[in-house]
């Protein structure tokens, strides 16, 4: 997987977990993960690439604390778009294709 994107788990209509993935190998498993701020834990593959970003709290994510995250992880900044679903009141700057 060359790209990154997010993957989101539900539960009666509200995001309870979610997965942001980041570029990554065939076989590529966590080998280690570190916890940071907001219930973003950043998994790392055993050749120390991160791999993917777990959030166990979707409800406080902001974009400021999950792009503090990325940038831990020496990965480029979210926008907004990417991680649209987890932000509280947020509307699509474009319309649906």
């Amino acid at each position: 997987m060359n790209s990154r994107y997010l993957e989101i788990t539900y539960r009666r209509g509200r995001p309870v977990a979610a997965y942001f993935y980041l570029p990554r190998r065939p076989g590529d498993v966590s080998a280690r993960t570190i916890v940071g701020e907001a219930g973003l834990v950043t998994d790392y593959a055993a050749d120390g690439r991160p791999i993917g970003i777990e959030i166990t709290s979707p409800g406080v994510v902001t974009l400021p604390i999950f792009n503090a995250a990325l940038a831990a992880a020496q990965q480029s900044p979210a926008a907004p778009d990417d991680i649209a679903p987890l932000l509280s009141g947020y509307q699509r700057s474009s319309a649906p294709g």
